[in-house]
């Protein structure tokens, strides 16, 4: 089966632009314009990637990435009408993995979809054990464990925190994170790193405002240590 990408969008020209682009592609969409369609239509039907609009007629997108966070790890983008910081983050901290700003050119589109797909199908994790303190990493299972017990994360987490523990002590910069993580190299926003470690820490720390293991090094960016 091919790439499947659910688009829950309430404006039908914009619905019907993304679409169009994203089937250009060789892509297969379906469609929801309002927050209740988009659930039943995921449950129904599981994607590979979900764009999700901020204002929505119903529950808002906020809502709707919330909801699909608790059952999927799904890559999820967040399509906002502005580049407000509070709606930026607001969705991030949400679950979504990535954002885009209307208006935004179909190209951008493809290519954040494209990053989005092969990170989560890249395998090539660098150890088959990483153990700092009481954090385990198992990068080829895909598991995490703090003291024993199983931590759930997205793929972005979990692919944010191998990239850090493959270089244990190395100050990684953001720029760096958004390449190895994200695979942007041309277009970047330092905020997608800053709440995705805020989230990590919720889940990896035992008192994420004292981190342990996820430290900033001010100015410089982020370092895993034991």
């Amino acid at each position: 089966m091919g790439t499947r990408i659910l688009t829950v969008e309430d404006d039908e020209r914009i619905r019907t632009a993304v679409r169009l682009a994203l089937e250009d592609e060789g892509w297969t969409v379906l469609e929801a314009e309002h927050g209740e369609e988009a659930l039943a239509t995921f449950a129904q039907s599981p994607t590979d990637v979900v764009l999700i609009d901020i204002m929505l007629p119903d529950i808002d997108g906020f809502e709707v990435c919330r909801a699909i966070r608790r059952t999927s790890d799904v890559p999820i983008v967040m399509v906002t009408a502005r580049d407000d910081t509070h709606d930026v983050v607001a969705g991030l901290e949400a679950g979504a993995d990535d954002y885009l700003t209307k208006p935004f050119a179909p190209k951008e589109l493809s290519a954040r979809i494209r990053a989005l797909l092969r990170r989560v199908r890249t395998t090539d994790h660098a150890s088959p054990q990483l153990r700092f303190g009481d954090l385990e990493i198992i990068p080829d299972e895909g598991v995490v464990r703090r003291d024993g017990e199983e931590v759930h994360l997205t793929k972005t987490e979990f692919k944010l925190l191998v990239e850090l523990a493959s270089a244990p002590g190395k100050v990684l910069s953001r720029e760096t994170l958004l390449d190895k993580v994200w695979g942007y190299d041309y277009f970047a926003d330092g905020r997608l790193v800053d709440v995705h470690v805020r989230r990590l820490r919720t889940k990896v720390e035992n008192d994420p405002a004292n981190p342990r293991h996820v430290v900033t090094v001010r100015g410089l960016g982020y370092k895993l240590q034991t």
